[in-house]
């Protein structure tokens, strides 16, 4: 940490099975802009980060990007704005926000539960198959629009958003 100390500036935040106040202080005075103790919860490490990003004017939204496209769909999460086709569909927060969540990792096979405590949060304590309800919403809006994508059913798995090679 030292040696990084004398080279840069970066943000550092150490994560470690080492929770003993003088381990603590010994980091942070070594130079460590935040000091997490294992096990975390993911989402708590983000807010972490963004944090020292925001404390080492190192922001973090600047790169962050808020949309993604594919033929004729554009999901855009800084305006929560869905465009089919070239025109805006008017769509509620969660069913933007699944949208978005499986069109940023195409391909990939998510559970309804792992969509539940991405999209919805840990703290959700709802019925599962709300997420085949807004599924079932999205289809409805995107159905016919392109053929190079679909939102997928993997049976007895759960969803993916399935971009065409």
């Amino acid at each position: 940490m030292r040696n990084i100390r004398k080279k840069s500036e970066c943000p550092i935040i150490m994560i470690t099975a080492k929770g003993e106040t003088f381990d603590k202080v010994l980091g942070l005075e070594l130079g460590a802009d935040d000091y997490v103790v294992k096990p975390f919860e993911t989402k708590e490490i983000v807010a972490r980060i963004k944090a020292v990003m925001r404390r080492t004017g190192k922001n973090a939204a600047e790169n962050d990007v808020k949309e993604v496209s594919y033929d004729k769909l554009v999901v855009n999460m800084t305006k929560y704005e869905l465009k089919v086709d070239g025109k805006v569909v008017d769509t509620p927060p969660k069913e933007l926000e699944l949208l978005y969540h499986l069109a940023s990792n195409p391909n990939r096979v998510y559970t309804r539960d792992q969509l539940l405590d991405e999209v919805w949060g840990f703290e959700y304590y709802g019925d599962s198959r709300t997420v085949d309800v807004h599924i079932k919403r999205l289809r409805e809006k995107l159905e016919g629009v392109s053929d190079k994508w679909t939102l997928k059913t993997v049976w007895g798995v759960g969803y993916k958003f399935e971009v065409k090679e």
